[in-house]
């Protein structure tokens, strides 16, 4: 019964991760706060999850308050942006009925633009929770990195394309299965960062930076 058993470590870790995802389902909901919530998820399983370092709800609270404005842009704008894809995917599929080489011309050009955006959703949100930027620059930096490590890119999409079969297949595992996303997810992101990271941040942890 002793606490510091790997085994009651890894039971707090399991239930710290069920939490923060039911959290983090609710605070999606109002579709504005999906920027905060994807950037917050992040930096607290990142920074306790896997550095073991504070406690889940102040560190996701605290990112999801410092990051609140450009998360909630550039979740707006990927929002809009994926229901538009979401039409114009719609209407090409519509159109390979009378029209097969037109309507699956339009859908391949849709399908890589849909690409493109997931690419660039995977990189911004942890993006922010690491770096002091504006939403510019967010946006350079993400479509920077989802290009230039594509490699990893597919990987994290296969990532969460498995995880959505899971919840389709066994519903329960919606509610560990944002924090366990992202927890697989950043063993590839972390790698990345490292590569852009200074060798010494300094002073920084308001700012949503963490080693």
């Amino acid at each position: 019964f002793n606490l510091e058993n790997p085994v009651f470590q890894l039971l707090g870790k399991v239930c710290d991760m069920l939490f923060v995802s039911v959290v983090y389902i609710v605070l999606c909901l109002p579709i504005v706060t999906i920027g905060p919530a994807n950037t917050a998820l992040y930096y607290a399983i990142v920074k306790v999850i896997r550095r073991e370092r504070g406690y889940i709800f102040r560190e996701f609270f605290r990112s999801f308050k410092l990051n609140f404005k450009r998360g909630a842009i550039v979740g707006i704008l990927l929002t809009l942006a994926m229901i538009i894809l979401g039409f114009d995917i719609l209407y090409a599929w519509g159109l390979t009925e009378p029209d097969s080489s037109k309507g699956s011309l339009l859908m391949g050009v849709f399908i890589g633009i849909a690409f493109l955006v997931i690419s660039f959703s995977i990189y911004v949100f942890p993006i922010l929770s690491r770096f002091d930027m504006t939403v510019k620059q967010l946006f350079k930096a993400a479509v920077y990195m989802s290009m230039r490590h594509i490699h990893f890119t597919i990987l994290m999409i296969a990532v969460n394309i498995a995880a959505v079969v899971v919840v389709y297949f066994f519903f329960p595992f919606i509610f560990i299965a944002p924090a366990t996303t992202v927890l697989v997810n950043s063993l590839m992101m972390e790698r990345i960062f490292k590569k852009y990271m200074p060798k010494s941040e300094g002073p920084g942890e308001e700012t949503g930076k963490d080693e």
